[in-house]
């Protein structure tokens, strides 16, 4: 996904029945982050980070979404765990591939693949119109917020 793309024809899904279809999605801004992992010390602050903001989000015209490859039991137990208020898709890798966020990640020397932790901004029309890639997550989603307020 590159700016100005626009989100078409994408299943998220929320439950192991219930998928949302991005073009239900029109007519409000659209935040979509990709995280590495359930319940790991830097994806559950910006989980919570993007709970706590929430409402603040919601006030801008704003929906939240949090991709990872966990399955949909891992995300309960994460939400439940940690009181979360944001909804978490999971992805069998395909939406991970079309934001380009699946790439190849070293630790300790070693190579592996991975989720890239990144951000993406849609508008009201769904189109793509910020992206942070290699998100650091303290101060991450004040910054969001900061750049939706900013765009009025």
């Amino acid at each position: 996904m590159n700016i100005n793309d626009k989100l078409n024809d994408l299943k998220f899904k929320i439950d192991d029945e219930e998928f949302i279809n991005s073009s239900e999605l029109r007519g409000q801004n659209l935040v979509i982050y990709f995280y590495p992992k359930d319940d790991t010390p830097g994806c559950t602050v910006e989980a919570i980070d993007f709970s706590t903001l929430k409402d603040k989000f919601s006030k801008l015209n704003t929906k939240i979404f949090g991709i990872s490859k966990d399955s949909i039991e891992k995300h309960k137990k994460f939400i439940n765990k940690h009181n979360l208020t944001i909804e978490l898709i999971s992805d069998d890798g395909s939406i991970c591939e079309k934001f380009g966020v699946w790439i190849e990640k070293s630790m300790y020397g070693k190579k592996y693949m991975g989720i890239e932790r990144a951000t993406f901004l849609f508008d009201d029309d769904l189109t793509l119109i910020k992206i942070w890639r290699n998100v650091k997550v303290k101060g991450h989603v004040e910054e969001v917020l900061s750049f939706i307020k900013n765009l009025n």
